[in-house]
């Protein structure tokens, strides 16, 4: 987050990274750390929000729109990459949204990991039914007459990947900007998390250079702080 440089009345936040309920590294976001950026603002007439963000949690995410919706500010959203699952909710809550044409969104239905009886999982089911219609609210609104229910439902359920262009079509982009030069960097676990990824997109990770001697230090660390919440989430589960 910072002051624009040329107007004292407007701020630009950045969302370039994860969304999750837990700030693991500095680049991930959370409906806190959010709140808190929003918060330390002030009094700002406009608000040029700047997303590069493969997703995440969607409670966090729908929180973060939220704020954004309430917010007297007039709310510029600028996809400089991607938007892609609860980032292209997020995106939802601009008064005004912008998408270089080399940019893109992607809709899904939301998913989970669950464990459970059968009875247990079919109210899991039953419960990811009302997020994902909680998230598609938000698109219905922003699009107007340009999308119907059912063609949105149809592109949720197939795991859409939108172009800026395509995105205009369907009133979920205001404006197609020129090309940019930043790339969507998308980790390896998005390709696995994900079954549509454009093979551009593909491509443009496999041509990324080999991780430095720190990033590696800063994976272990990530990689040691997501075992301990497993194991901190086992813990619980095993005392229901």
């Amino acid at each position: 987050m910072k002051m624009s440089a040329n107007d004292s009345n407007s701020a630009d936040i950045f969302i370039y990274g994860d969304i999750e309920r837990y700030k693991f590294i500095e680049e991930d976001t959370t409906a806190t750390s959010f709140k808190e950026d929003l918060d330390s603002l002030g009094d700002v007439a406009t608000i040029n929000l700047y997303i590069n963000s493969p997703g995440g949690s969607v409670f966090e995410g729908i929180a973060i729109h939220n704020m954004l919706k309430r917010h007297k500010a007039k709310v510029n959203v600028y996809v400089d990459a991607l938007a892609a699952s609860i980032a292209s909710v997020i995106a939802m809550a601009g008064d005004a949204i912008f998408m270089p044409k080399n940019s893109m969104l992607m809709i899904h239905n939301a998913w989970t990991i669950a464990l459970g009886n059968a009875a247990e999982l079919r109210k899991k089911a039953d419960d990811l039914d009302r997020i994902s219609n909680s998230s598609k609210q938000s698109y219905l609104q922003k699009s107007g007459d340009k999308l119907t229910e059912e063609k949105l439902q149809e592109m949720l359920d197939a795991e859409t990947w939108l172009s800026a262009d395509d995105a205009f079509s369907y009133g979920l982009c205001d404006e197609v900007l020129e090309e940019n030069q930043m790339a969507a960097s998308i980790s390896e676990e998005l390709f696995a998390k994900y079954k549509n990824v454009p093979e551009s997109l593909v491509k443009e990770n496999e041509q990324d250079t080999s991780p430095t001697k720190e990033e590696m230090e800063k994976r272990k660390k990530i990689a040691e702080q997501a075992t301990q919440n497993a194991n901190y989430i086992n813990d619980i589960l095993g005392g229901m």
